[in-house]
């Protein structure tokens, strides 16, 4: 297959680290790549799982809707079959997307300037993300403040955004309330989360619908893929 997605590069637009671990890259996806992504994801939606929206054990579903690939997540755990959904086996986790996993946190790291703020011996070029959650926004959605701990891994999380821009907020290990620090994720963005703030509470308090640039290919709404090593062994 073609892949326009490589090589990638780091544009200049005000990279920074948010906190030890924590380093957001704006802009990181040009125009082509979010567009090719997106045919990606239309793909994935009409695919053997379908787009759905999790019900949390408490009887609340949420109001992001997600596909899922390598692994099926559903509060709290992993399975190769989406149990809670139909029953079907999720997609194969896509080699490109490994390497596109990779380039993330080599760039990160490259901002960072150090691979150990990502893990003690993290090695970059050995990151082999297995799994993702790809969820989509409305206008009305929302994701509480949350860990992303059901893996067994502590490797970075990858987290890249398409369509309408967002309030990402992130906090600290240790509560859902402050401190915390509110950015705005754009069409485009990466952030790379490991290290001191593997475990860091984080959540989507707003949406701004109509923000998504025209060049994107999403229309509406937003798309977040976040990559994670689950560490779990074959089923």
């Amino acid at each position: 297959m073609t892949e326009p997605l490589f090589p990638l590069e780091v544009p200049d637009a005000g990279p920074r680290i948010v906190a030890p671990g924590a380093v957001h890259v704006p802009g990181w996806l040009d125009a082509t790549q979010q567009q090719w992504i997106v045919r990606r994801f239309q793909d994935w939606t009409v695919g053997p799982v379908p787009l759905r929206a999790a019900t949390l054990p408490g009887g609340h579903q949420m109001t992001v809707r997600t596909v899922c690939l390598g692994w099926h997540w559903q509060p709290y755990r992993y399975t190769r079959e989406a149990l809670d959904v139909n029953g079907n086996r999720v997609l194969d986790f896509p080699d490109w997307m490994v390497r596109l996993g990779r380039l993330a946190v080599q760039d990160a790291i490259a901002i960072a300037g150090s691979p150990e703020m990502f893990g003690e011996a993290f090695d970059p070029e050995a990151y082999t993300p297995d799994a993702a959650l790809v969820n989509f926004y409305d206008g009305a959605a929302k994701m509480g403040m949350h860990q992303d701990k059901d893996e067994k891994s502590q490797a970075p999380v990858v987290s890249l955004s398409i369509g309408d821009s967002c309030v990402f907020r992130f906090g600290n290990t240790q509560t859902r309330t402050k401190p915390y620090t509110d950015i705005e994720l754009r069409s485009g963005d990466l952030f790379v989360f490991g290290g001191a703030s593997r475990f860091a509470y984080h959540g989507i308090p707003k949406i701004h619908p109509g923000t998504a640039p025209a060049g994107c290919g999403l229309p509406v709404g937003r798309i977040n893929i976040t990559m994670r090593v689950t560490g779990l062994s074959e089923q």
